[in-house]
Order: C-alpha cells, then sequence, then structure tokens
C-alpha cells in the first residue's frame, strides 16, 4: 500500500488507494493513499499538539529545515525532474526550471522568518508602545496540480518559517511530486507534528472536516475561482485568515512603439509555458492595430514553430493537458470561437496522432468579447488576439474581467508604460517581461483573482497575526 500520508512525523498508508495518470499516455504512473476526514483529524489534532514548540523555535534554527531541503532538491533536481515532468506533462526544462524556483522559495522564505519584525512606537505620556508579530497557528496548505512544486513549497516555506504547522493537501492528479518533496523537507529532521501531508480523492470531504474545527487557523488555497469562493462560504461563524490564489484570464498589451521580435517572443513565452495551464500565462493579447499584422507574422512563426509531445521527449516545448476535461473545454472554446467569426491563424485542433490528452498550439485572430475564449479562463495553449486603436481602449479591454491576477504590456514609452500600469487592475505586471513571478516580488490578484499575497517581503505577513502592545510605565 502506498504511504502517502505523513500524520504526526510518519508516513502512512489508508484503506483506500487511487491510480495517478501520466497525461501523455493515459497509462497509469503510480498510486496514492486516498486520506479521508478521519485522516485529517489525525493530522489536525498532530500539528495543533506541536504548534507551540514551534512558534517557540527560533526563526535562524527553522530557517536550517529550509536550508537543508533547498539543498537536497537541488542535489537530487534531475530525478525530481523527471517525476515530474511525468505526473504533469509539462516538459522536462520546465520541470527543471520549476523545482529550481522552488528551492528559491524555500530559501526566501528562511529568510524571511528572521525578517518578520515588529517594532516600537513612539512614547506617548503613558509609555511607549510595542506591536509584536506572532505565528497565526496550524495552517491547512491546498495547491494544485499545474505548478505541484513551486506552488506547495512556496507555502509550506512561508508557514513554517513564521512559525505555523502546515497540513498539505496536494492535488490529486499530482500527488507523486509532491510527497517526494515533502519526504525531502521532512527528512531534514523536522519535529513530529510540524508537517503533515494528506493526499485524497475527497478533498470537499477532508477539507469540509478540516474547516469545520476552530483549531485550523488559517488557509492558504490555491486554484480555480468556484473553488476558491466555496471555501469562504464555508467559513459559516468561525473567521480564521484565508489567503486565496485564485483564476486568473491575463490580457497582455502590445503597443506601437514595441520592440516587435521581442514582444511575439514573449507573448508566445508567456502563452504556452506549461501548455498553457497556468493562472498567469497570457489568455487575450490586444494588439495596437497599426502593428498587428507584423506582430502576428512573428507570433505565427514561433507558434507553428513550438513542438508538441512528451514532457519528457527531447525537443518538446508543450506537453499534453492534464486530463480530458481540460482538452475538452479547450476544443469548445475554439469551436464557439470560429463559429462567431474568429480565424484560426495556426493550430487548431487535438492531436489525435498523440495517446494522450495534447492540443496543438493555436493563434485565434478577429476575437470579439461575445465569444467564451473572452471572458472565460482558457488553461490550455490558446491564444485569442484582438485590435486596439486608442490606449484608452486598450486598458478598458483588458480590464474587462472578472479576474485581476497577472497583466503583461509590451512598449518602450516609459510615460505610456506607467500610465498604464497604474490603470490595469492586476496584482501582477510584467512589463517587457512575460515571467514576473519571483520570490522577492509579492504574488496575488484582485478581483476575483484572490487575496493576499503570497512571496516578497508581504508573503510572510499572511502567517502571522499582528499585535498591539501599550505599555504604562511609571
Amino acid at each position: 500500500m502506498p504511504a502517502t500520508l505523513l500524520i504526526d512525523g510518519r508516513w502512512v498508508s489508508a484503506p483506500a488507494t487511487f491510480d495517478v495518470v501520466d497525461p501523455a499516455s493515459r497509462t497509469v504512473l503510480g498510486q496514492a493513499a486516498d486520506a479521508g476526514p478521519g485522516q485529517a483529524q489525525e493530522a489536525l489534532t498532530s500539528a495543533a499538539a506541536a504548534f507551540r514548540g514551534w512558534a517557540d523555535t527560533d526563526p535562524e534554527t527553522r530557517g536550517g529545515y529550509l536550508r537543508a531541503a533547498a539543498a537536497e532538491i537541488r542535489t537530487r533536481q534531475g530525478e525530481l525532474a523527471t517525476l515530474l515532468s511525468r505526473e504533469n506533462g509539462k516538459p522536462l526544462a520546465e520541470a527543471n526550471g520549476e523545482l529550481a524556483g522552488a528551492a528559491r522559495m524555500l530559501e526566501w522564505a528562511a529568510e524571511e522568518g528572521r525578517r518578520a519584525y515588529g517594532r516600537v512606537t513612539p512614547a506617548n505620556a503613558a509609555g511607549p508602545g510595542l506591536v509584536l508579530r506572532a505565528p497565526v497557528g496550524p495552517v491547512l496548505a491546498i495547491t494544485p496540480w499545474n505548478f505541484p512544486a513551486s506552488m506547495l513549497l512556496r507555502k509550506v516555506g512561508l508557514a513554517l518559517a513564521a512559525g505555523c504547522p502546515v497540513i498539505a493537501k496536494p492535488a490529486e492528479q499530482t500527488p507523486l511530486i509532491a510527497t517526494a518533496l515533502l519526504r525531502i523537507v521532512q527528512d531534514t529532521g523536522l519535529p513530529a507534528g510540524v508537517l503533515q501531508s494528506l493526499t485524497t480523492t475527497r478533498p470537499g470531504e477532508l477539507v469540509g472536516e478540516l474547516l469545520a474545527d476552530r483549531r485550523l487557523r488559517k488557509v492558504s488555497f490555491t486554484g480555480s475561482t468556484e473553488v476558491g469562493l466555496g471555501l469562504l462560504r464555508q467559513t459559516g461563524d468561525l473567521l480564521r485568515r484565508t489567503s486565496l490564489e485564485m483564476g486568473g484570464h491575463s490580457p497582455a498589451i502590445v503597443f506601437d512603439d514595441a520592440d516587435l521580435e521581442a514582444a511575439a517572443a514573449g507573448v508566445v513565452a508567456g502563452k504556452f509555458f506549461n501548455a498553457g495551464q497556468s493562472c498567469t500565462a497570457v489568455n487575450r493579447l490586444y494588439v495596437h492595430e497599426s502593428i498587428k499584422d507584423d506582430l502576428l507574422a512573428l507570433i505565427e512563426k514561433k507558434t507553428a514553430a513550438l513542438r508538441v509531445g512528451r514532457g519528457d521527449a527531447e525537443g518538446t516545448n508543450v506537453g499534453p493537458l492534464i486530463d480530458e476535461a481540460g482538452l475538452t473545454k479547450v476544443e469548445n472554446q475554439v469551436a464557439d470561437a470560429v463559429g462567431k467569426g474568429a480565424q484560426v491563424l495556426v493550430g487548431g485542433h487535438r492531436r489525435d496522432d498523440l495517446p494522450g490528452h495534447f492540443f496543438e498550439p493555436t493563434v485565434l485572430v478577429d476575437v470579439t468579447p461575445d465569444m467564451l475564449i473572452s471572458h472565460e479562463e482558457t488553461f490550455g495553449p490558446v491564444l485569442a488576439v484582438s485590435a486596439f486603436a486608442t490606449d484608452d481602449e486598450a486598458v478598458e479591454l483588458a480590464n474587462s474581467t472578472d479576474y485581476g491576477l497577472a497583466a503583461y504590456v509590451f512598449g518602450n514609452d516609459l510615460r505610456r508604460l506607467w500610465r498604464t500600469l497604474d490603470r490595469l487592475d492586476f496584482g501582477v505586471l510584467g512589463v517587457n517581461d512575460p515571467a514576473p513571478v519571483r520570490p522577492e516580488l509579492p504574488f496575488g490578484g484582485q478581483k476575483n483573482s484572490g487575496q493576499e499575497r503570497e512571496g516578497g517581503a508581504e508573503g510572510i505577513d499572511a502567517y502571522t497575526e499582528t499585535k498591539a502592545v501599550a505599555l504604562r510605565l511609571h
């Protein structure tokens, strides 16, 4: 029986298991233990018991575990990247990049634990004041399948650095890489109960059990907007800290003074990375009408050159979608757009010659606001292109969504760029940069894309409570 549950310092199995499927071949890759409410209660009891001791551990010691785990991930990066690629489908180069980023996130969290400062306020007539920061308590970290290494370790690292025990709930599509990484963290010598992990095919049942328990003091969630809003609705009469990083529908604006070669390369990279299965992926491209034809010629050439295949095959640029549901959604969006007048510049079809969930990298032009792809997150390798005439029109089109995670702007006029950044309603902005996610920058969205931030100096704030202390000195 697979022992993929980490409870009270021990790796254990469960009465039931589930298959993990390789999305490139649709064959069974392995199995994981299927945790239920009973295991969830055991994990929370262990985390609650470990809380005070871990909170009292000095930040340097807590950070030492994270730095040791980061070093071990780098040592074993090759084998971990192969597992990540097979389980998720992404190309090996992307898997290696994700793991390197995950290691950096652990190191960043270790340093932020040292910098979770309070402050002393100026004294008034009664005396000085203090502002203290304390760990919030046991944390539930719910992580997605599209970046199963970096999203997991960003949450785990920040929680542990802040002094919070954490219960990880990896996505059911990618439990094997999550388990491998959490084994590395646990094997650094963490005290029992500080880190727990629950693999499951019953996330609603398991999470509901934990949310009903007041000992759980914090939830950090990355996933769909629908599920994230559902978590908020389950709060009931118990208020707890909740970080949400949810869906996105990222626009990219290309102004007429942009470097067209760099903009085309940036848009293609920002769209087709991880087969478009990213909440920060470029979904909607708005290009100034005067450069539309020239830019699209470059994008068409670069997109047509992308190689589709297994993530662990040499030369692959775009891997499979995670499952049949994701593939069907992409097909439906393309069919809807074409039916309403959009033109297929390149791609447009499922790859039936390959056994897995593959779809051609696709570019649609003459996309209009009434099409599904204009307002529904794609999560697949399809780029929707529209033209604009004025800066105001570009910003209005970009903001015309309930999402507000990431946006991209390509151009060279600094005053124009600054005005645009100021008016875009998004939490993460890339200026001539298709990869704006860095450990040192806060990550999170506006509107229905989320609340609170991960990363940057702000990241550890979400795992701490603030205490105000008024001192009266006589």
